[in-house]
């Protein structure tokens, strides 16, 4: 028992250190920078065009791509779950495909579909005057593609542990499909789409490779929050680069936070 117990502290001796040198520490370091002249830096940031513009830019796409894949990720969860066809197996492989490959890969793609000229869909789009990449909507599918598997991941899990006998029970009943899936399968599963909206959003704030590529990095039409620390930080404006920095950082933790404080309580009412 003593030694279980030894081995018990030391490896969350570990755990913790190796967490605090790889995030803890940097990220204070951000922090620590940020505000190292008091609320100047902050101010004197969020009172750039510049800086405005980029992060309502980033706020919109970051929106936009969660709400796209909130609304496939709970439709192919479905398919994946509760029905059997041929290539399931593929098609769960190929959604994990945004994490495995780079997102400069991913950029690179999808300027080669729909960068103009010789492209597949180039042409045929800007012949009905939408353009796709250096413009908002390649932002916002470079954005949906690398944060894509997350919210499916989520929810995957619980249509599983729940099973059907519950919506089977509804059909038997006279309820329809969507009303079975409003009163009977979308409570259970809400808490599973509450966290995979959360890490989605978090992703898409901070994504940066893939929108790099098709973006242009144009500042005042399509450069992103990521986009312009990267440009102030190489122009030597730091300050402005650890207040971008510090303010992304702090929205996607205050969302994990706030739903990880949430989600035990609603299931203690439960």
């Amino acid at each position: 028992m003593a030694r279980s117990r030894t081995t018990t502290w030391v490896l969350r001796v570990v755990v913790v250190a190796y967490l605090v040198l790889l995030v803890g520490w940097p990220v204070s370091l951000v922090v620590q920078h940020t505000f190292a002249d008091g609320l100047t830096s902050l101010r004197h940031t969020l009172s750039e065009p510049s800086v405005v513009f980029a992060l309502q830019l980033t706020a919109s796409v970051a929106l936009q791509a969660t709400l796209l894949n909130t609304v496939f990720g709970v439709g192919i969860s479905l398919l994946l779950v509760r029905k059997e066809f041929r290539g399931k197996r593929l098609l769960s492989a190929l959604l994990d495909l945004p994490l495995s490959v780079s997102p400069v890969v991913v950029g690179l793609a999808l300027v080669l579909a729909y960068g103009g000229r010789g492209t597949w869909f180039g042409p045929t789009l800007e012949a009905n005057g939408l353009q796709i990449i250096f413009a908002t909507p390649g932002i916002v599918l470079a954005t949906a593609f690398v944060s894509l598997p997350l919210v499916i991941r989520e929810v995957v899990p619980v249509l599983t542990e729940i099973g059907t006998d519950e919506e089977q029970a509804a059909r038997s009943l006279g309820a329809g499909g969507l009303q079975t899936f409003w009163r009977i399968t979308l409570p259970a599963i809400r808490w599973a789409i509450v966290y995979g909206v959360v890490l989605t959003l978090a992703r898409s704030l901070g994504e940066f490779g893939a929108v790099k590529i098709v973006s242009g990095n144009l500042e005042g039409r399509t450069q992103t929050a990521t986009l312009l620390v990267e440009q102030k930080y190489q122009d030597f404006e730091q300050a402005t680069a650890y207040a971008t920095s510090f303010l992304l950082a702090a929205v996607s933790v205050a969302c994990i936070i706030v739903v990880s404080f949430l989600r035990p309580e609603t299931k203690a009412r439960r």
